[in-house]
C-alpha cells in the first residue's frame, strides 16, 4: 500500500535507452525529437526504431518549440493528492510544427483561455537538477 506522503508526491520521468537523449534535452533547454535518415519520418516519442519504415538510423534534432493545440480537455478532478493544488488544468494534444503530435499541459494562464488550433510555444519547467518537464503556453 502506499503512504500518504507517496501519493502526496509527483511522479517523476525514468529515462531509459531510448529516451535518455530526450530528457537531456530538455534538461538542457532544447525538445529534440527523432529524424528518420532512412525515410524521412519524425517522431514523438522516442524509440529504438523507426515507427515508418522499422530502420534503426535516427538522429535527434532539436524543434522549434512551436505548434498548435489539435485537442485539449480541461481536468477538474485531480487524478491523485500530488495532482490537487493543480486543478483545473488543461492537458493538450499539440500538434507540433514538425509533424507530431505529444501530449502536455498549459501553462501560462487559466485554462479556461485554451482553444482549438491555438498556436503555443514550449515552455521548459525545471524540477530538479535532472529533470525538466515540457509544458505549452499561449504564443
Amino acid at each position: 500500500m502506499i503512504s500518504a506522503e507517496d501519493a502526496a508526491r509527483k511522479p517523476l520521468p525514468t529515462p531509459d535507452a531510448d529516451t535518455a537523449a530526450f530528457w537531456r534535452g530538455l534538461r538542457d533547454g532544447q525538445l529534440l525529437l527523432q529524424h528518420c535518415l532512412a525515410c524521412g519520418h519524425v517522431q514523438y516519442y522516442q524509440q529504438a526504431t523507426c515507427r515508418a519504415c522499422g530502420r534503426e538510423e535516427l538522429e535527434q534534432r532539436p524543434a522549434s518549440g512551436r505548434g498548435k493545440v489539435h485537442s485539449f480537455s480541461v481536468v477538474h478532478r485531480a487524478p491523485g493528492p500530488a495532482f490537487k493544488a493543480d486543478v483545473p488544468y488543461a492537458v493538450l494534444l499539440v500538434e507540433l510544427e514538425e509533424g507530431p503530435r505529444m501530449i502536455s499541459t498549459y501553462t501560462g494562464g487559466p485554462p479556461d483561455d485554451v482553444t482549438f488550433d491555438m498556436p503555443v510555444v514550449l515552455a521548459f519547467e525545471k524540477i530538479t537538477d535532472e529533470v525538466t518537464l515540457p509544458r505549452f503556453r499561449k504564443a
